[in-house]
């Protein structure tokens, strides 16, 4: 499941791509397909190890074949160069982080003037319900520590000289679930349910459940989605 969408982010052969926050790095395997030179940077030694393992099952299936690192590091005192990367994604990371302003200037830097850089955060008022329905969701270690508006969020990047191209929203489908399993408990039956058919969707990707979505994706997106580029 991919929140940034690459249709909007272009990325191909010889690109340079930091996916900071990768988790467990949906949007660096899909840069790595894309013949990027990819890496990925978490603070989670164990997600990285899945990370590294799973860079060399698509070398070795054929899908990919440019260099890919995984590298442990805090996302506010990134080991790399100024202007080293011509794309960097910060894909559902800056809620998590106590110094927000940091991060955003450590993936600034490192980006190359005339870069482009992917942010996507928990949409404002989706975010809210969660939060307002369990404790659980935003009290656990590592948990989301603030709620983006959109204009919070476009202030921030300005404020670190960058310049916003787009935006949209996504995962429409699946705020209910986490409202439901803010509700219920993700034990219940019908949280179960609803995350088969989550699943499902994700692997089939049937057209139908696609465009329902989309449609619905700018009044009910899970994700606030932003790309903002550079200065020259």
């Amino acid at each position: 499941m991919l929140t940034v969408h690459f249709g909007r982010f272009p990325v191909g052969a010889g690109d340079r791509v930091l996916d900071l926050g990768c988790g467990a790095g949906r949007h660096a395997f899909e840069a790595h397909k894309r013949g990027a030179h990819v890496v990925a940077v978490d603070i989670d030694s164990a997600v990285l190890k899945d990370v590294r393992d799973m860079f060399s099952a698509l070398v070795e299936a054929g899908e990919a074949d440019t260099p890919a690192l995984a590298v442990r590091a805090s996302g506010s005192f990134l080991p790399f160069p100024d202007n080293t990367f011509s794309h960097v994604i910060v894909a559902e990371t800056l809620e998590h982080v106590l110094d927000d302003r940091a991060m955003i200037a450590e993936a600034v830097r490192v980006l190359k003037p005339g870069g482009l850089i992917a942010v996507t955060v928990p949409r404002w008022w989706p975010e809210r319900i969660c939060w307002a329905l369990s404790d659980a969701y935003h009290e656990v270690e590592g948990g989301h520590v603030r709620i983006y508006r959109r204009s919070h969020l476009l202030r921030r990047l300005r404020g670190a000289g960058l310049r916003t191209v787009r935006t949209h929203h996504a995962h429409a489908l699946h705020s209910p679930f986490w409202w439901l399993q803010c509700l219920l408990g993700q034990e219940n039956t019908v949280v179960k349910r609803y995350h088969d058919f989550l699943v499902w969707e994700i692997i089939a990707a049937p057209r139908l459940v696609r465009l329902l979505d989309r449609a619905l994706n700018p009044v009910l997106g899970k994700s606030l989605v932003v790309y903002a580029r550079k200065a020259t």
